[in-house]
């Protein structure tokens, strides 16, 4: 067998500045048995940093001594560092100390788990919706530098490819406010030389039965600490108390932590005040309360006890803010949004906040960044509720659901300033959305604002705004599409396609299926994705969107060249090219004829291949958009060099890579530099090749593409092979193949099969080559384009 192949189809562009990758990250792992077989296992990451997520140590902690004692029996000594009974559960009543406890005793251990800590609020009594373990582990496994495209959409692969990571590392794991087990147990690493801590309401007896967890209850304070803790937070501001009447003061808040700071702490904001006097203010507001509410825990009534206290001394416009704050989607906002709740501008909103914060009423995690404890959120939504009418209150909805709209409009906006941008309607005067100098701010709002906007649309959806449900669903598919936050992405879309057909606005169904087809295709959906598509495509030739037609026709193209149904490829391209001709949507017709190039390469019309890319080029180049221009040059290069013009199809891929390198983009330089190394091989110069197929596949071993990554492995072993290194280049082979097997891509698989199975040949190495052959040839079964065609003749030989 000869060392030519036919190749994979390569990059398809559906409009996005983003590739779609057809594969995960990371490493292969490798071992070679005693009779020297190579065994391939599943993906292993090495992260880059250590990551160090533990919230600060709690200001004036009392020195619970008994529980740490307690604590400290979890940990079992090690040399220099420890080994643990692998789950710790703080339980204990709300507000009585847990996160508190569990932080400070972290802060203590903490270098004694040198390959970092995680830490998640959990949210199980948050009157929003919990933290799942899903959304952990997509969190966990990004901070374990795991690319987000390696990332599994399911939970169960999910948990595993975490334990992977964890195994034999010593790791500290934070997972604060669990309601269930169900919300722990996927995040188990299950290995002595990582540490758990959970801290619950609940006593999770489940954990106790089935892990072995141990359980560490924590009551209220002993007067004594209780006692210490007032004067801590009170130091410096007040004279000497009456010790019976702190004690009064303590029993007043049930000795419970949260209580006592926000008491201490108004004590200490009214230094000439004395105490018997806080302390009568807080009788009355005790036998306020009794007489207003039917529940009989004592340490409930106190806490909110003291949360009524210290609410009613504020001055009206923090009051208001603290209120209406407790309507905000989740427990956690920026300055920007509380202005928009609020109607006030982001100064007066900032100096709220920082009268809020003073009052221990909410608890700022970072420069403008701020969130509410899980009770007093509660509360807070108990206020307004009292004291905004329903009017009111969704006006409160529609002004923050309405801001998270408009700002990341403006964010996808300039991620992508030529995608087709959503129709929103007119402004909103009293809504003053944030805008972005440049991509990278824009970036960086969208990563840490997407639960938040999840968290908008699910509001949104219950509160009769499905308008802005769907169009924020709409808004951010251009962001996901880049990213794969899959949880995310089709939580998004679910309830915004749900919103669009409840107030039957087609257009907006349309566009919320667009996305859904996308994330289908992006997951490996591919039915399910051509699904969508196809529905979005009947609405909008409904609804005369003769613009949004050709995209969904564009769509349904990349899903069959995906398929490698290459004849349906192109019919859905060119009527995509052919709705497009009346509108002047040049970038949009650029983009269709790349996607023909790139089919017309496949089937093997090279001169049709290289007409449709230099048409494509000269589109992208008058828009000025790098991505197509890139990605145009990569398939002149493609149909030029296989051609026979090797020497015009290197200009052009390094003219391409110099845009990659110009842009600092790695995802196009890691792609392009595949097609560069064969250029370098038809040329006759196998190293320079090896070279640029090992960047290639570093780089795509960092972005997280495991199918790209294992085309360049195969690659680097055609390189070996034309330099007459078949052994070396038959590890290479093997690899690849094992990859394509684990990620059931068919066409790959049989042409790395066959590369195998050459260089098996030239090494002499007498190994069977009969199953290769039939497993190589039922992979090509499904397909009967001419390259298949050859590649079964070739096999066959």
């Amino acid at each position: 067998m000869g060392s030519r192949r036919p190749e994979g189809a390569g990059d398809r562009h559906d409009g996005s500045t983003r590739s779609e990758l057809s594969g995960s990250a990371g490493d292969v792992v490798q071992a070679r048995d005693v009779h020297g077989g190579v065994h391939f296992h599943g993906p292993v990451y090495a992260p880059g940093h250590v990551p160090r997520q533990l919230p600060g140590d709690v200001r004036g902690f009392v020195n619970r001594v008994n529980e740490l004692d307690r604590l400290r029996k979890v940990l079992i000594p090690d040399g220099d560092l420890f080994r643990s009974s692998g789950v710790c559960v703080i339980a204990g009543t709300a507000g009585v100390g847990k996160t508190a406890l569990a932080l400070h005793w972290a802060h203590q251990i903490r270098e004694r788990f040198p390959d970092g800590q995680l830490y998640v609020n959990l949210r199980g009594y948050d009157p929003g919706q919990p933290v799942t373990a899903n959304e952990v582990l997509d969190r966990f496994l990004r901070a374990l530098d795991v690319p987000a495209a390696a990332i599994p959409p399911d939970l169960e692969t999910r948990s595993a490819m975490y334990r992977s990571l964890l195994a034999g590392r010593r790791m500290l794991v934070v997972l604060d406010n669990a309601a269930k087990v169900a919300q722990v147990r996927p995040l188990l690493p299950g290995t002595d030389t990582c540490l758990i801590i959970v801290t619950s309401r609940d006593r999770l007896s489940g954990l106790m039965a089935r892990e072995g967890a141990h359980r560490v209850t924590v009551d209220t304070l002993h007067e004594s600490e209780a006692l210490e803790l007032i004067r801590r937070v009170t130091a410096g501001y007040r004279g000497e108390d009456d010790p019976q009447e702190l004690a009064e003061l303590a029993r007043l808040c049930a000795r419970l932590p949260l209580a006592l700071r926000i008491a201490a702490e108004r004590a200490a904001s009214r230094p000439w005040m004395p105490l018997r006097e806080l302390i009568q203010d807080l009788r009355d507001e005790s036998a306020l309360w009794d007489a207003l509410t039917a529940e009989s825990d004592d340490e409930s009534d106190a806490v909110r006890t003291v949360f009524a206290w210290s609410y009613r001394a504020l001055p009206e416009p923090a009051a208001r803010a603290f209120r209406l704050l407790g309507l905000h989607p989740s427990p956690e906002f920026g300055v920007p949004v509380v202005a928009a709740a609020v109607s006030s501008t982001p100064a007066q909103a900032r100096q709220m906040l920082d009268t809020l914060v003073g009052a221990h009423l909410i608890e700022q995690i970072g420069p403008d960044r701020y969130q509410f404890h899980d009770l007093m959120r509660a509360y807070a939504v108990d206020q307004a509720v009292a004291e905004e009418n329903a009017r009111s209150r969704h006006e409160v909805l529609r002004r923050v659901a309405t801001w998270y709209l408009r700002t990341a409009a403006g964010a996808q906006e300039m991620l992508a300033p030529l995608d087709r941008p959503i129709r929103l309607g007119q402004p909103d005067p009293s809504v003053n959305e944030l805008t972005f100098p440049g991509y990278q701010e824009a970036l960086r709002w969208f990563n840490v604002e997407l639960p938040n906007l999840v968290a908008a649309v699910r509001v949104a959806e219950q509160n009769d705004l499905d308008d802005l449900a769907w169009q924020m669903a709409a808004v951010t598919r251009g962001y996901c599409a880049r990213h794969n936050p899959f949880e995310a992405w089709f939580g998004l879309a679910s309830i915004g396609l749900e919103a669009a057909r409840r107030i039957g606005d087609s257009y907006g169904e349309a566009e919320v299926l667009e996305s859904l087809g996308k994330a289908y295709v992006q997951s490996h959906q591919l039915d399910k994705g051509a699904e969508h598509h196809r529905m979005a495509l009947a609405l909008r030739r409904e609804i005369g969107d003769a613009l949004g037609e050709a995209i969904s026709l564009n769509a349904l193209g990349l899903v069959n060249l995906r398929r490698r149904d290459l004849r349906q490829a192109h019919a859905d391209f060119e009527q995509s090219l052919d709705a497009l001709r009346p509108l002047d949507e040049l970038r949009w017709e650029s983009t269709v004829l790349a996607n023909l190039a790139e089919t017309a390469y496949e089937m093997g019309r090279l001169d049709e291949s290289a007409d449709f890319a230099g048409r494509a080029l000269d589109g992208f180049r008058r828009l000025g958009f790098p991505d197509g221009q890139g990605n145009a040059l990569r398939l002149l290069s493609m149909a030029r060099r296989e051609a026979g013009h090797a020497g015009q199809a290197a200009a052009y891929i390094e003219e391409a890579l110099s845009i990659a390198r110009d842009r600092a983009n790695l995802m196009w330089e890691g792609y392009w530099l595949l097609e560069h190394g064969r250029v370098q091989l038809a040329a006759g110069r196998p190293a320079d090749s090896m070279v640029s197929f090992q960047r290639a596949s570093s780089i795509q071993r960092r972005l997280g593409d495991r199918s790209r990554e294992a085309r360049a492995l195969d690659a680097t072993g055609e390189a070996y092979r034309a330099l007459g290194r078949p052994t070396e280049a038959l590890d290479f082979h093997r690899r690849a193949v094992a990859v394509h097997r684990e990620l059931r891509d068919q066409w790959q698989l049989a042409i790395a099969l066959a590369n195998m199975m050459t260089a098996i040949t030239q090494a002499g190495a007498g190994e069977d080559l009969r199953s290769y052959r039939e497993e190589a040839l039922t992979a090509l079964t499904e397909f009967d384009d001419v390259r298949a065609r050859e590649l079964r003749s070739r096999i066959g030989s």
